[in-house]
């Protein structure tokens, strides 16, 4: 079969739930971090019962963060901009993450081929997938742990 999800997935991963608030997601990212020893960029969103609900990733953070119509105000050089970015992370610690997060979730099965993952991957701009097994989360795939495991095959 070659080399799967089952083979790079980390098994250890963190969850968010949807009542949470950005200020709680934000404090669950940096400490997940903290345990990891990397940056993580995003976080899954699950039900009561541990089913994907979605994922919150720091882009989602981004979008709530930037002004809806920025890009029709004018070049930045041309805009008052102090304060607004304070102002809107003021906004948002309260926001909850069922209001922002991603719903449109990829997922993978731990026998998916790391070939299709890095497929995947490539072709929807996604830096982390769910690993289910029978509707159930078992692990994640990371963008990086996918090009270590690359890594590893390339340079020996």
């Amino acid at each position: 079969m070659g080399l799967t999800a089952r083979d790079v997935m980390d098994t250890r991963f963190y969850t968010l739930k949807p009542e949470d608030t950005v200020a709680d997601a934000v404090r669950a990212i940096q400490e997940a971090s903290r345990e990891t020893g990397q940056t993580v960029f995003g976080i899954m969103v699950t039900g009561a019962g541990g089913n994907l609900l979605g994922m919150l990733s720091i882009y989602d953070i981004f979008l709530l963060l930037r002004p809806k119509h920025i890009h029709i105000w004018g070049e930045m050089e041309d805009l008052e901009v102090a304060g607004v970015l304070e102002a809107a992370c003021r906004r948002a610690k309260g926001m909850l993450v069922g209001d922002i997060m991603t719903t449109q979730v990829v997922t993978i099965t731990p026998e998916t081929h790391l070939l299709l993952i890095i497929d995947i991957m490539i072709k929807r701009h996604i830096r982390r997938l769910p690993v289910l097994e029978h509707g159930k989360i078992v692990g994640i795939v990371y963008f990086s742990r996918v090009f270590n495991h690359l890594r590893e095959l390339l340079s020996g």
